[in-house]
Parts: structure tokens; sequence; C-alpha cells
């Protein structure tokens, strides 16, 4: 988790806008998820034409995800874009019973109401934030549409091959949108020494290795237990975001409050919905 907490930090870190930022770090996270595959013996399996579109699709959603998760934190900090990525978790509780035509339970429905509310707070006190809080948002219902469907494809298929799928296929759609929208090709060699390191570590340790890891740690522990301590990812982004950058991640009390309250909803979501509806 705290290498996932790191995700945000190097983000803002590295002085490549949000685009080439996030096509360089899906091409080095497709590169280390390939190498991890080959070495694992990993293969393709049956996987038909209609399953590829929708891993194709599925890239394109990580790709947008990600492009305007980093063009957040470039919008405003590390702390804002953080707080406001925790509305994941109110998008998700709404996305999932639509999919996978379920009723909604009152839990989800509380747990919304608590995570809006914070997020007005946060609104409120932080309005010079304004648009890179959107995009935030954006940004986190971009991530629980990837977090549903993935679900469904990985019931189905090997989590290493649709990670590795994905990823590929996310790379390819931002090439060519970078192709299409700017003036001359993307050269790699012109990215600066220290641009380049932290975006390999962003793309094999925070990416590659963070996939494989928490598919590992599935096998020993629940599914509950993970998801828990992903919930805490952005408490550790925020703390690591004001212990690095200092006065920058500074916050007006309104944010505290705001982002407490949605952190605890987030927090809350896993414990009440496996107590109050069984879910694991």
């Amino acid at each position: 988790m705290l290498i996932l907490g790191f995700t945000a930090i190097l983000g803002k870190l590295i002085s490549l806008p949000a685009l080439e930022l996030t096509t360089v770090r899906m091409f080095f996270a497709s590169l280390g998820l390939g190498i991890i595959f080959f070495f694992r013996k990993g293969n393709f399996g049956d996987i038909t034409l209609g399953t590829l579109l929708k891993i194709i699709l599925v890239g394109i959603i990580v790709a947008s995800h990600w492009t305007t998760f980093f063009l957040s934190i470039k919008l405003s900090n590390v702390s804002v874009a953080l707080a406001c990525f925790s509305a994941t978790t109110l998008f998700t509780s709404f996305l999932e019973p639509l999919f996978e035509k379920r009723k909604v339970y009152w839990v989800e429905v509380l747990i919304g109401l608590i995570i809006i509310i914070g997020l007005g707070i946060i609104f409120q006190f932080e309005n010079e934030y304004y648009l890179g809080m959107m995009v935030a948002i954006f940004s986190a219902f971009l991530a629980a549409l990837f977090s549903v469907f993935n679900r469904q494809l990985t019931q189905q298929h090997d989590f290493n091959l649709i990670s590795l799928l994905e990823l590929s296929a996310g790379f390819v759609f931002l090439l060519v949108f970078y192709l299409i929208s700017k003036d001359g090709p993307f050269l790699l060699h012109k990215i600066g020494g220290v641009d380049l390191i932290y975006l390999l570590i962003l793309g094999l340790v925070c990416t590659s290795y963070a996939f494989t890891a928490i598919i590992e740690l599935m096998r020993r522990i629940s599914a509950f237990k993970v998801n828990l301590a992903i919930n805490l990812e952005p408490i550790y982004g925020i703390i690591l975001a004001f212990l690095i950058f200092g006065e920058s991640e500074k916050m007006s009390v309104g944010f505290y409050i705001g982002a407490v309250m949605v952190f605890v909803a987030v927090f809350a979501y896993p414990y009440l919905m496996r107590k109050f509806h069984g879910d694991k």
C-alpha cells in the first residue's frame, strides 16, 4: 500500500504533462508485466474476439483514468486529488449493482451520502482547486467503471494475462492519441534522467510489481482484507505528500474535516457490507 501511495507522489515529481507521463508509464508497466508473464510461463488460453474487444475497451478506460488522475494532481496537488479520488467507492457502489443486476443496499446509499457531504465540504473550503477536483472525481468514476468491468473479466480469465493485455491496449491507445494530437513523434530519449528514473519506478514497481503482488496477497489473505488495505492508499498518499512536499500540501481545516468524512466512509464500507450483507 505504501508503494501504491507513492504513485501520486511520483505523478507530482515527474515534470512531464499528464498524457506523456501516462503513456510512458503504461509502456514500462506493459513491458514489466510481459516479462513476468513470460517467466511464469503464462498462456493466452481461449480469448475470443468478443473478450478481446472488452479487454481493449477496459484498457482505454484505464489509460483515461490514469491520465485524468495525473492531470488532477497537476491542476491541484496530491492531497486534493487523492481526497476526491476516494469517490471511487461512491461510484462503484452504484455502478456495480447496475452492471451486475442486483439491488442497491442501504449501506451503499448511506456511504454514498457521507462521501458526497465530505466532498461538498472540501469543495467549499478549497474552491481554488475546483478544476483539479472535478478532474479527480471524473477519474474516480473511470476507476470505478474499470473495477466493475475488470471484475467480470478476471472471473473468467487469468488476471495477469488480462492486466497485460489491458495495459498494452491502453498504451497503444495513448500513443495513437498523442501522435494525432501533438506535432511530431514521442521521443523517449528526450526525457530527462531524473524523470526517466521516476517513470521506471512508477511503471515497473508501482504498477507491474504492485499488480502481481496484489494477486499473490489474495492467495494468502482474503480479498476483503486486501481491499480494506487498498482503501488506505489515499491516506498514505496524503501523509507522504505532506512529508515530502511540505507547505504546498498543507490544506485548510475544512479540507481535513471533509477528507476525514470521506476516508471514514470508504474505510467503513467493506466492514458494513460484510456485517449486514455478507459481502466477503
